[in-house]
């Protein structure tokens, strides 16, 4: 059976690395009919978070790429957390020391801060130059068991080289004399990343390894480590990584790599997971928009390209319009709702807010753009400078509209649009902009929104009336300092926004 795994360290924000790397651990293990694991590595203890876990598991939820075994599902190959499998790394290191494969070294921080030294003054690198393979069996023995702190190291060939056979890349082949001996098992007991990911790989049966290729240079390590303790090696798949705007490896001090910023921007997650698909995978009929169950059912690692992709804040974002576009306004308005609410805004009547998002969602790129809207859901919204100049220039429109719009009839689209038609054809060499900028300034606050019949359609009646009698209120009295709460609160028979909320016809 199949069996992939991902294995994030707890150490920050939830990485849009690891999802990338979830999504095709998620899809080729699904496409088999196997098994797909969440493993924390988090031996790390200097830059350990507890709450990292929770939030990296959260994070695969919000996006639907449960692990059929983890930390917080468990499952037959528990426990998944490394520091709580101390004692199974423990016994496989002492079995390589058993086997004369690996060493106890002594070397205490400052020596071999003095290795490392001396290695790169002679130009050999930073590693370890393998003097604890000299200490005699007995003499290791005897210091270990007087409580002298050691590390275990794996012996590795000195000459020759070791041969990495990655599905994606062929035949990878490095001189051996470039892999030192590397630490297994640290003094304080725990293992390093490279023994603890091998043990548990061949003990949790896992058959693919998917993984970053910024993994590839440490690959025959685990080579070694597999040839060491006799086992047979997982297939090897080194992906390509996510790269930035200048083709650099997406970094967490640079770019926005936090999986929740993406949340809280309001992307929809499975518009992030069709656009990470696209990242160096291409579906075999060219298209760009999939879903993971499409995914799922055309994934083949042959069409994995090695260039690498750069991730592009603006095309992701024109994903995330397509879907959200496509989504029914009621299922939108379910996704919307939460960010709409935590920007202080409410509404008594749901179809009021599905016409009004069914009108914003075709400029909108994200769900808080949504949110950029607040004049459909409050009286208290301010003019901005631009539309204030549009609100001097256009008081006898405002008027005109006023009159026009208080004697119809039905206030439905068509009603609105004629009105406003009518009115511009009676003015003498009048284009319909200069109307509908001071309508829009008065009506929104603002110089950029929808069509205007639109808005004034959901807006309705006794709004519209009461916003252009604030709004020529404040021509008036010479738009003093844009602050709802001190403008005139009525304006003839006009009722103001705070009555029209007290009668129930505001939202």
């Amino acid at each position: 059976m199949t069996v992939t795994r991902i294995a994030p360290s707890p150490t920050g924000d939830p990485h849009v690395g690891t999802a990338y790397m979830s999504l095709f651990d998620y899809i080729f293990a699904k496409q088999q009919g196997g098994t797909f694991i969440l493993r924390v590595e988090d031996t790390d203890q200097k830059r350990y978070q507890p709450e990292a876990e929770a939030r990296v598991l959260a994070a695969l939820s919000w996006l639907g790429l449960e692990p059929d075994e983890s930390p917080a599902t468990g499952g037959p190959n528990a426990p998944y957390r490394q520091t709580e499998r101390k004692q199974i790394y423990a016994e496989h290191a002492r079995k390589l020391l058993e086997e004369g494969k690996a060493y106890r070294a002594f070397e205490t921080t400052e020596e071999l801060a003095a290795i490392r030294e001396e290695l790169q003054r002679k130009g050999l690198g930073y590693g370890y130059d393998g003097r604890g393979r000299t200490v005699p069996k007995d003499e290791s023995e005897r210091r270990a068991a007087a409580g002298e702190p050691f590390a275990v190291r794996l012996i590795t060939p000195d000459e020759g080289e070791t041969v990495v056979h990655d599905l994606l890349r062929g035949v990878v082949r490095i001189p051996n004399r470039e892999v030192p001996d590397m630490v297994l098992l640290k003094s304080d007991g725990l293992p390093t990343y490279h023994l603890a990911v091998v043990v548990d790989d061949h003990l949790m049966r896992v058959t693919h390894v998917v993984r970053g290729e910024e993994w590839l240079p440490t690959a025959p390590i685990h080579v070694l480590l597999y040839k060491a303790f006799g086992w047979p090696e997982p297939v090897w798949i080194h992906m390509p990584v996510l790269k930035n705007a200048v083709g650099k490896k997406l970094s967490k001090r640079k770019d926005d790599t936090n999986l929740e910023s993406y949340r809280r921007q309001g992307f929809l997650p499975e518009a992030l997971l069709n656009y990470l698909g696209t990242m160096g995978w291409s579906m075999p009929d060219g298209r760009e928009f999939f879903t993971v169950d499409e995914m799922i059912q055309n994934f083949s690692f042959e069409r994995v390209s090695l260039g690498g992709s750069i991730f592009d804040l603006k095309r992701l974002r024109h994903y995330n319009a397509k879907y959200l576009r496509e989504l029914p306004v009621t299922k939108l308005a379910e996704r919307v709702e939460p960010f709409l609410r935590e920007a202080g805004y409410r509404w008594d009547d749901e179809d009021y807010l599905l016409d009004v998002l069914d009108v914003l969602r075709p400029r909108a790129e994200t769900l808080t753009d949504f949110t950029e809207h607040g004049y459909f859901f409050t009286e208290s919204f301010s003019y901005t400078a631009d539309a204030r100049k549009k609100l001097r220039g256009g008081q006898e429109y405002l008027e005109g509209l006023e009159r026009a719009f208080a004697r119809l009839e039905s206030f439905d689209e068509d009603s609105i649009e004629d009105t406003i038609n009518d009115y511009v054809q009676r003015q003498s060499g009048l284009k319909k902009g200069a109307v509908l900028q001071p309508l829009r300034a008065a009506l929104t606050g603002t110089t950029h929104s929808p069509g205007m019949t639109e808005v004034v359609s959901i807006l309705g009646r006794s709004r519209v009336l009461s916003r252009l009698g604030r709004a020529l209120t404040a021509i008036t009295e010479g738009l003093p300092d844009d602050k709802p709460d001190k403008l005139p609160k009525d304006r003839g028979d006009q009722s103001s926004g705070e009555e029209a909320v007290k009668k129930g016809e505001a939202v």
